[in-house]
């Protein structure tokens, strides 16, 4: 398990590229497979509620991630693309708990944070291993600031730790 996390800059959006000791249809089904993500996909010390999923293009979710210390915070996203194995795109919006997008602000978040991002993740497979890269249409040095930078990369953590776990 490795980062290959680039230098900051402020203009620059997203991008996170982890190789996994994993098979490329492994990996893939951690990302697709409600079961796999509600095991990793929140920040440690968080728990993750999804109260819709339906993974394919066209469909989307809605989920809460928990945190003790700040709440919640409910999301919205609708699938745009599905290459399987290779590609996900998606938006991601801020909700209520019925989907309704709402502004960064009424969902306790500062006001420059985007109405909505795109994140593209891709997986290619090399040598037994799988090599994804998240993209996300935000400014780094913003998702920094604001922690969602840092709950990705311990969200990948331990999405690593599942895989090693070979579930």
């Amino acid at each position: 398990m490795k980062s290959n996390l680039s230098e900051p800059d402020a203009d620059r959006e997203v991008l996170i590229t982890r190789s996994f000791d994993a098979p490329r249809e492994l990996v893939w089904k951690a990302w697709t497979e409600l079961e796999h993500l509600k095991q990793w996909h929140a920040p440690r010390g968080c728990e993750i509620h999804f109260e819709r999923f339906d993974f394919r293009e066209g469909g989307g979710f809605l989920s809460c991630v928990r945190n003790p210390a700040f709440g919640e915070c409910w999301c919205v996203a609708a699938y745009l693309e599905v290459v399987e194995p290779e590609r996900i795109v998606y938006s991601m919006a801020l909700a209520d708990a019925e989907g309704n997008l709402i502004g960064s602000m009424a969902a306790g978040h500062g006001s420059e944070w985007p109405a909505e991002t795109t994140l593209t993740v891709t997986f290619t497979e090399e040598n037994g291993k799988t090599v994804m890269s998240l993209h996300q249409t935000v400014s780094e040095e913003l998702a920094k600031r604001t922690g969602a930078y840092p709950s990705w990369l311990d969200m990948l953590d331990r999405l690593a730790g599942q895989l090693e776990e070979g579930s």
